[in-house]
């Protein structure tokens, strides 16, 4: 007899919590084989194609193309065994998660473990996954949710319609069951928001794909909760205890009061967008905002004159072999810097309160893409010479051009370098890329005016800045550090001494 298995969004690594379905790469009703890749997903790093531990039938699907999802929420539903041909719908196979699946699913206690490798982070098929609830008719959403099941320590109580209404755990209230599948795939951290704050999320409309409910909907329906007052209040209705929303959220208004003037409580003037901060857009801004809040950084600045180097560079590519290129030259510079002053290639355990130096160089790389700014990792860059550091660079640029890059590939970076030349500007002041140390920027390299030699000469310039955290070194570790990486741009002999 074929049991019906539902097989969850897996942990993808590297503390990664939610992914955005890209492609669904099956139907419902289709045929799977174990470990055959299901859906393409886009993390907050990488774009990557999950495969199915389980062989069978697909059931059925839950989520559009371009909805988010936790890890740990349903991604199909496979009937697998004897007679699981008999499991395949007859409803649309572009529909997600409907009544197809209801009653076919056993308990968890009837289930059988398989085995099919562990595909990726976080899973495999050496147990059976936990029974889901069924999936009821919408038509049905209020009896069902009135006669719903305990919350907590007692059983949710019916309001005046007779609709279900929040139960109470712990003091909080705790919205009521999806009537309609999985609950509007809603990120762990939205949850947290709105349980915190005693927001019902069944009161709000979603502003992602299909009514996704996101955090930005979420921190909206505070601020105007705080700065409308009871209006909101009113709206949302009472509490079981009868008491009023407005109390619940009255704690938001500090909050709210942050937010500036012309943006609290108010609608989006016409014309005017709200875009989610999600994706890597959302990773980058929390990375960010993070290496801002916790490192005490500062910078340094020199030009240096990077005549030797180009030149250096053009003699190597006019003989047989790879060309080289000025970022790997750059990578080469780096590393030996880094092996003069190790202490700017480690890291803060602020927990153990200790500074942690890497006996390695796993090298980052600022890379602009059609997706956003993404950082690569060239592991063991102090091992590479320059053809083997631009053939990676090489590879690991075009992987995330194409959005092919693994989690494992955009993390675990000591020291990264910044090459914000290519975008036609001279300097700038990088934010440290957390939790690392420090950052290197180099500008574009343009003819300038300089003295060379003691007369006044046209040479190709660079301005050259180091971003570093201020806890693990003083201003002379730094101002070394860049000082010995403009030498080496200058005169790239200086290198031979540590080769």
């Amino acid at each position: 007899m074929a049991q019906v298995l539902e097989f969850k969004l897996p942990d993808l690594g590297e503390g990664l919590t939610e992914a955005e379905i890209v492609r669904w790469l099956v139907q419902v009703g289709d045929v799977v084989a174990v470990d055959q890749p299901v859906v393409e997903v886009e993390t907050a790093k990488a774009m990557v194609e999950v495969p199915c531990p389980y062989g069978g039938v697909v059931t059925a699907r839950f989520g559009e193309e371009g909805a988010e999802l936790p890890v740990g929420a349903p991604l199909l539903t496979v009937a697998v065994g004897e007679g699981a041909e008999g499991h395949r719908p007859a409803a649309d196979p572009g529909t997600d998660g409907g009544a197809a699946r209801a009653g076919e699913q056993p308990g968890a206690g009837e289930r059988r473990s398989e085995g099919s490798g562990n595909v990726l982070v976080g899973y495999g098929t050496s147990e059976a996954p936990a029974r889901r609830r069924r999936v009821r008719p919408q038509g049905r959403a209020s009896g069902a949710a009135a006669g719903s099941g305990t919350a907590g320590s007692g059983t949710a109580g019916a309001g005046p319609s007779g609709a279900g209404v929040p139960g109470r755990a712990n003091g909080r209230v705790r919205a009521a069951e999806p009537v309609d599948g999985p609950v509007p795939v809603i990120s762990p951290l939205v949850r947290r928001l709105a349980r915190e704050n005693d927001l019902d999320l069944r009161e709000l409309t979603g502003s992602g794909p299909d009514g996704l409910i996101l955090r930005a909907d979420v921190e909206y329906a505070l601020r105007a909760a705080a700065a409308q007052g009871g209006r909101a209040a009113r709206e949302a209705g009472p509490h079981p205890d009868g008491t009023v929303r407005e109390q619940a959220l009255a704690a938001t208004a500090g909050a709210a009061a942050t937010e500036p003037a012309g943006l609290a409580g108010s609608a989006v003037p016409p014309g005017d967008v709200r875009i989610p901060l999600k994706g890597v857009r959302g990773a980058v801004a929390d990375k960010l905002a993070r290496s801002r809040r916790e490192i005490p950084d500062a910078t340094c600045w020199v030009d240096a004159d990077a005549t030797e180097l180009m030149r250096a560079r053009a003699a190597m590519n006019a003989a047989s072999g790879p060309k080289i290129s000025l970022v790997a030259l750059l990578a080469r510079i780096c590393t030996a810097a880094l092996a003069r002053f190790p202490e700017l290639n480690s890291t803060v355990d602020t927990q153990a309160r200790e500074i942690v130096r890497f006996d390695h160089v796993h090298l980052g790389f600022a890379a602009q893409t059609d997706r956003g700014l993404v950082v690569p990792v060239v592991r063991d860059a102090h091992a590479r010479d320059a053809e083997a550091l631009t053939s990676e660079f090489a590879r690991l640029t075009e992987a995330a051009r194409a959005g092919r890059l693994t989690p494992g590939e955009l993390t675990g970076g000591t020291f990264t370098l910044n090459n914000y030349g290519v975008f036609g500007v001279d300097g700038s002041t990088p934010i440290v890329n957390h939790p690392e140390a420090a950052m290197l920027g180099v500008g574009r390299i343009v003819p300038k005016p300089w003295v060379h030699e003691g007369e006044l000469a046209v040479r190709q310039v660079v301005q050259l800045s180091l971003t570093f955290d201020h806890r693990v070194c003083d201003g002379g570790t730094a101002g070394g550090f860049l000082r010995y990486v403009a030498d080496c741009v200058e005169q790239p002999a200086v290198l031979l001494r540590t080769l």
